[in-house]
C-alpha cells in the first residue's frame, strides 16, 4: 500500500518540471503527455494507475490541480467517484485538500473541486471561442494565414511548414530532437518522418 502521484502534461514538449517538485515523496510516479480531452482511463499511464489501485497498492493519490484528471467537470467527478469507492484518498496539491477525512467523503472537497472544474471547463469554453472570434476578424480583414478549421494541409504543404522538422531528420535527429527545432508534437513529427520516407 503506498502513495503515488499521478501528473499529467498537455504536449511532449511541455516541462512537467513544476509537477515533479515534491517526487521523492511517493512510491510511483504516473507521467502521461497528452491532451486533457483524453480520459483518465483511456491514457497510457491512467490505465496503469488505475490498475494498481484495483489490484490494492494504492492508499492515496496526488495530483497538482484539478484538471489533470480531465477538461470537463463530468469527467473529473466521475474519476474522484471512482477513488472514492475504492477508498482512494485523493490529494490536490494547488488547493491542498483531501477527498476523504477517516475514509469518509469530504464534503467541503466536492464543493471546491465542482466550483474549479466548472471554472476551467468555461475558461477553456471562453479561450475557443476568443480563438475562433479571432480568427473571423483575420478573415475578414483578410490577414488570416491558417488553414481552415475541417480542412488539411497537403503533404507539400505540411513539408513546408514544418521544414526545421524536416531539416532535422534529414540530419539524422531524433524525433525528440526534430519536436524541439519545429516547436511541434510528436505525431506532428512522425508524419513529417512519414513523409519524407514517401518522397525519398
Amino acid at each position: 500500500m503506498s502513495k503515488v502521484k499521478y501528473i499529467r502534461t498537455s504536449t511532449i514538449e511541455q516541462n512537467n518540471g513544476r509537477q515533479q517538485t515534491n517526487s521523492n515523496d511517493f512510491k510511483k510516479l504516473y507521467i502521461d503527455k497528452c491532451s486533457g480531452s483524453i480520459k483518465l482511463s483511456e491514457r497510457p499511464q491512467g490505465k496503469k494507475l488505475i490498475k494498481d489501485i484495483e489490484s490494492g497498492n494504492i492508499t492515496e493519490v496526488h495530483i497538482n490541480s484539478i484538471d489533470r484528471l480531465g477538461r470537463n467537470i463530468i469527467d473529473i467527478l466521475t474519476q474522484i467517484e471512482f477513488f472514492t469507492e475504492r477508498k482512494i484518498n485523493l490529494y490536490v496539491e494547488n488547493i491542498g485538500m483531501v477527498s476523504m477525512i477517516d475514509n469518509k467523503p469530504n464534503p467541503s472537497f466536492k464543493m471546491i473541486v465542482s466550483v474549479l472544474g466548472n471554472v476551467a471547463e468555461m475558461e477553456r469554453t471562453s479561450m475557443l471561442e476568443r480563438q475562433r472570434q479571432g480568427i473571423e476578424l483575420a478573415k475578414a480583414k483578410g490577414t488570416y494565414t491558417g488553414r481552415l478549421y475541417g480542412t488539411k494541409m497537403t503533404d507539400e504543404e505540411t513539408l513546408l511548414k514544418y521544414k526545421r522538422v524536416a531539416k532535422a531528420l534529414k540530419k539524422g535527429g531524433s524525433l525528440r530532437l526534430a519536436c524541439a527545432m519545429g516547436e511541434c508534437s510528436l505525431g506532428t513529427a512522425q508524419k513529417v518522418q512519414r513523409l519524407l520516407r514517401q518522397v525519398a
